[in-house]
């Protein structure tokens, strides 16, 4: 199965759990970074995660979540960016009673550091914490409870991956993570992104899937 096999989605906005329990997605973009933000709810519960803020865009998703009677616990980053300034800070004023999230690794500010292998629960559902390091030491990829979707931020893009060449990256370290912490997902589950420079929807990083590791 492994990589080959994973999908990644576009522009998707709205999905089932792998238990047919809808669940809220919403993915929004920022054009200037080229970054997908997405927010996800439990319909019943109300609460909600928002993935990868933008400065920029944080007035614009705090106004979604309110269009949509959310009640937003966590804004959460895949890592710590270069290419743009979270929008966490500003979220955190806008939205009272949300929480700022990145690795403990990322080595940045933020209410709650998570590990590998935590979980952030929200209503019914949950994203387990998987470290996925390589474009940075603090990359992390966020999978579903039930594996039906992973947002994997620059780890894994469409038709690529993250550089590696600054922030302390490494590409053998990345070529692991992939392999080990996204390829060993269900063939089935839908790949979130943190960008799209191309304007690609589908396929997926069918090339990562067969490479040689680098030495």
């Amino acid at each position: 199965m492994a990589g080959a096999a994973l999908r990644v989605a576009g522009r998707q906005l709205s999905q089932r759990s792998g238990a047919g329990v809808p669940i809220l997605l919403r993915q929004m973009f920022e054009p200037k970074s080229c970054t997908y933000t997405y927010l996800l709810g439990d319909r019943e519960s109300r609460e909600a995660i928002l993935i990868d803020p933008v400065l920029e865009t944080a007035p614009r998703d705090a106004q979604l979540v309110k269009e949509l009677g959310l009640r937003l616990l966590y804004a959460v980053n895949t890592h710590c960016h270069a290419d743009h300034i979270t929008g966490s800070g500003l979220l955190r004023s806008l939205l009272p009673g949300c929480q700022s999230v990145i690795s403990r690794l990322s080595g940045a500010q933020a209410d709650l550091h998570i590990e590998d292998g935590q979980s952030i629960h929200f209503g019914r559902f949950a994203l387990e914490t998987r470290a996925s390091p390589g474009h940075t030491p603090g990359c992390v990829t966020f999978v579903l409870n039930d594996h039906s979707m992973a947002f994997t931020g620059d780890a894994l893009l469409i038709r690529g991956c993250g550089r590696t060449d600054f922030q302390q990256g490494c590409a053998k370290t990345l070529y692991h993570s992939v392999h080990e912490k996204i390829f060993t997902l269900p063939g089935d589950c839908l790949i979130y992104p943190a960008h799209d420079y191309r304007d690609f929807a589908v396929p997926a990083n069918l090339r990562c899937g067969v490479q040689t590791p680098p030495s």
